[in-house]
């Protein structure tokens, strides 16, 4: 494996360095959004029945035990029930902007060495041919010896390159579900809270 990353030329140098920290990104995010799943229903339902029983003192407490952007949504918007339910509701959305940005944080960076390692590959390739086509004017004659320097250049750059774009896409993918599944428990728990909360009011 050495000796075909050496053989493939300057060009494999780069590409390394968008494998390594497209999965220092991945791990970092792996890690991330681990700890932001939570069981969403129990954690409501523990909300609910804090807030029955002691308030929304008692709620925010048990919002501050919990890890998590919708432990942080609901502290955000419990914390200011007292000035209404528009407040809540704005607290909430204001919350939920932030926690959208811890989610998506760094993969930018992975779409970006997505897109940077093929291309780096296909860079190598073309600079590969560059060279096969230099090997065959020195030497005045087209010979598979002549050539093939050149074309496994251009053959291993492109597919290391490949190989690193499927890797961090196939991450990338699975981050963007998890995301979406953090996204759609927070609205539809945030929108639950809300209506409790009317209900509360009205008691």
């Amino acid at each position: 494996m050495v000796e075909r990353f050496v053989e493939g030329g300057a060009f494999m140098y780069p590409i390394l360095f968008c494998l390594v920290i497209g999965l220092a990104i991945s791990i970092e995010r792996f890690i991330s959004l681990s700890r932001a799943s939570v069981n969403t229903k129990q954690f409501l339902s523990d909300v609910i029945s804090a807030m029955d029983k002691g308030g929304t003192e008692q709620a925010v407490n048990v919002c501050q035990e919990t890890k998590g952007p919708v432990a942080a949504i609901f502290h955000a918007g419990l914390s200011r029930a007292e000035r209404g339910l528009e407040a809540v509701e704005k607290a909430i959305t204001n919350a939920g902007t932030i926690e959208m940005a811890f989610l998506e944080r760094g993969m930018i960076w992975l779409s970006t060495f997505i897109t940077v390692a093929p291309m780096l590959g296909f860079t190598g390739t073309v600079a590969g041919m560059v060279t096969a086509f230099d090997d065959i004017a020195k030497a005045n004659e087209i010979s598979p010896s002549v050539v093939a320097g050149g074309i496994k250049i251009a053959l291993l750059t492109t597919l290391f390159g490949l190989i690193v774009a499927i890797l961090l896409q196939i991450c990338h993918n699975y981050f963007i579900s998890k995301i979406d599944a953090l996204v759609i428990d927070m609205e539809e728990t945030s929108a639950e809270l809300v209506d409790h909360l009317v209900a509360h009011e009205k008691r």
